[in-house]
């Protein structure tokens, strides 16, 4: 399939290329790499010389027609400087069910994309599921770095070296933070960790049952490292937390049957598609709620604020209604108490009051000049100051200065 391109409205289309199959079985690890040398012959080259291969590249994907991938499927991709791994392990139910996967590759330089679809075969197996399962978490692992087929390769031939099966199949690989785990500090070279599932076809062998001993098991409560004598086989390359290790007879495992509640009405059966409702619905008349929304309480707050306004306003006794009201010998005592309070203030501003030393009359030795005080019958005492200043004073007494004699 040639790729087609549409330049000048500022949107590109992206590039399509042919689908590509694969066939994974199921009950077995999948794993499918995004290469970015893939998609860079569709984008144009770098500028500079030798950073040709320097473009950043990211990748989106996604079901068709839906806009997330499968439950069973992952995807990670570390930087956009790495390839992208799609990774899960399908299930028998999925077997016969094609699974198309968009793939949109976005070079985070250009801004160009190009796409191609993955067409995910999903085969029945006869040595599904394996019946006897063991999961591992190695600590010294990313789950892109587990996913390598080297390293992935290596960690099923210590496995065998251990457990010495005829069939020995990956099952599933998940990262330790899609179990709970936290994100470590970017310090001594600190991984994620990751769990990994192994499925084999005869039981576990003594060394790997050694992590179910009592004095194991004592060691693990205790948050020390259990003494497993295989231990070494792996210690070169992987380190394995024994105390999280998982082991799975399948043929032991009771059956747990759920059964389901009837649904109600409002519940749509199962594979059922919604039934929107049809155009011809009559259309609701909302006068009347406007009436009760709004019409009602204004006219209560309307009559409210009349009765409040009568209340206020035209029930009011008045001076001539109340005096008619009150006894007179109360009026007479009211009238007697105020022309007494009356007469005592007027008689409070004409009393003699002994002045302060600071507003006797004082002798200007320069000029020789006495200033009398202001008597206190033509002012009011209340307002005038301690200190007075010639210059403020109206009435100046002076002293005719003594000449000597002869």
């Amino acid at each position: 399939m040639q790729p087609c391109k549409r330049r000048g409205s500022g949107i590109e289309d992206p590039v399509s290329h042919a689908d590509r199959n694969v066939y994974p079985s199921a009950g077995v690890l999948f794993v499918h790499v995004l290469e970015r040398e893939y998609f860079k012959g569709e984008f144009p080259p770098y500028p500079k010389s030798g950073d040709a291969s320097n473009d950043p590249i990211t990748f989106n994907t996604n079901l068709m027609g839906y806009p997330d991938r499968p439950g069973w499927l992952r995807y990670i991709q570390r930087t956009p400087h790495s390839d992208g791994v799609l990774y899960g392990s399908p299930m028998a139910e999925h077997v016969g069910k094609p699974t198309v996967i968009e793939i949109t590759a976005y070079n985070r330089r250009t801004f160009e994309t190009a796409r191609h679809n993955l067409v995910i075969n999903i085969m029945a197996t006869e040595e599904f599921p394996l019946p006897f399962q063991a999961e591992f978490y190695i600590k010294n692992m990313n789950v892109e770095e587990m996913l390598a087929s080297e390293v992935l390769g290596d960690f099923l031939g210590a496995v065998k070296n251990v457990w010495q099966p005829e069939r020995l199949n990956a099952i599933n690989i998940t990262s330790a933070l899609d179990r709970g785990g936290r994100v470590p500090l970017p310090i001594n070279d600190l991984k994620e960790g990751v769990y990994v599932m192994v499925g084999a076809d005869v039981p576990f062998s003594s060394c790997l049952r050694e992590v179910e001993s009592p004095h194991n098991q004592l060691r693990c409560s205790q948050e020390m490292e259990p003494v497993i004598s295989c231990d070494k086989k792996f210690r070169a390359q992987f380190h394995i937390d024994w105390c999280k290790i998982s082991l799975v007879d399948i043929n032991k495992v009771v059956p747990v049957y759920v059964t389901r509640p009837e649904p109600g009405t409002g519940i749509l059966p199962e594979f059922g598609e919604y039934d929107p409702p049809s155009e011809s619905m009559k259309t609701r008349d909302y006068f009347s709620d406007f009436l009760v929304t709004l019409a009602v309480p204004s006219a209560v707050a309307l009559v409210l604020f009349f009765v409040l306004g009568y209340t206020m306003c035209c029930r009011r006794e008045g001076v001539e209604k109340r005096n008619m009201h009150t006894p007179d010998i109360q009026l007479v005592h009211h009238s007697s108490i105020q022309k007494s309070s009356k007469e005592l203030r007027s008689m409070s501003k004409n009393r003699e009051i002994s002045w302060p030393l600071s507003t006797l009359p004082v002798f200007n030795p320069v000029s020789g000049e006495v200033v009398p005080p202001i008597h206190p019958d033509s002012y009011e005492t209340t307002s005038m100051p301690l200190m007075q200043t010639q210059t403020n004073l109206q009435n100046q007494i002076t002293i005719p200065q003594q000449r000597p004699s002869g």
